[in-house]
């Protein structure tokens, strides 16, 4: 299993540095919310969870409409019905925070305060006949009663109406331009310019083009990262099962070494030399 790499540096995608701007995730909560034609900018803080302690990629989303709501929204490309046990989970954190942040005791005898959790997934991958709504119990048990569940409401509607449909747009016009220039500075280049000649995020390509570019090339740099990565630990473990191949070959001593390095091509004559030498010595 590969483990998340120590982080190296606080990243955005283009997603978290979107809706870091109050203004578009105003617009975020409307879209939502279009019968709420009140709220205010100042009425919604950001309670994103801040990943600082690995540099693995996160679509996470936390906000808070006064005291009366808590809204919890993740960006996704792959499908899981996974994502509802981490929607879950990124919740409860939430919620810990929340009453440590507003001084609420949990132990005590009054009963605390807390505002209503909705959960949401954008889901910018091909539609597989996934429901409007996902649940805890029915897909994970068969739709019993249990003692806790969680809903999470998938978007998924391209519409350049509003930010999440403009939002799902410019991901998949970026997976489409990826499949035309591979990772290249091309890729994004093209993504924005249809963007904008769509009317996609227009302002925020226009005003961020230079950041949002940077950022995106940031991700390619990582990709390759994690492949070379992952190409190093799938090395290691070939290797070091090749090592196990060959010492039990060498303990059964039917083979010369010559013959055994035929049977494992990515081990050397002289280190099955010194293999067989640690045999020798286990005898």
């Amino acid at each position: 299993m590969i483990q998340n790499t120590p982080k190296r540096k606080i990243k955005d995608s283009v997603f978290t540095n979107l809706f870091q701007n109050k203004k578009y995730l105003l617009q975020l909560y409307k879209a939502l919310h279009p019968e709420d034609n009140c709220v205010t900018e100042d009425e919604i803080a950001d309670i994103t969870i801040k990943h600082v302690l690995v540099d693995a990629d996160y679509n996470d989303l936390g906000f808070s409409v006064g005291n009366r709501l808590m809204v919890l929204v993740e960006s996704q490309s792959t499908w899981t019905f996974n994502i509802i046990i981490r929607a879950l989970m990124y919740l409860i954190q939430t919620y810990h925070d929340y009453f440590k942040r507003t001084n609420q005791n949990l132990y005590g005898s009054k009963k605390v305060n807390m505002p209503k959790p909705e959960l949401y997934v954008i889901y910018t991958g091909d539609r597989k006949n996934i429901s409007d709504t996902i649940s805890l119990s029915k897909e994970f048990f068969g739709g019993t009663k249990i003692a806790i569940d969680a809903k999470v409401k998938v978007l998924y509607e391209e519409n350049e109406k509003d930010i999440i449909g403009q939002y799902i747009i410019f991901s998949k016009v970026y997976n489409k331009q990826k499949k035309l220039y591979g990772n290249s500075k091309q890729t994004i280049i093209e993504t924005i310019r249809i963007c904008k000649n769509r009317n996609v995020l227009k302002e925020y390509f226009e005003s961020k083009e230079k950041e949002v570019i940077d950022i995106m090339m940031t991700l390619f740099d990582d990709q390759q990262i994690l492949k070379a990565y992952t190409k190093d630990i799938e090395d290691s473990a070939a290797r070091e099962a090749e090592k196990r191949t060959a010492k039990r070959l060498i303990k059964k001593g039917k083979m010369s070494l010559d013959e055994i390095a035929d049977c494992v091509p990515a081990l050397s004559l002289d280190e099955l030399k010194e293999l067989e030498a640690e045999v020798i010595q286990l005898v």
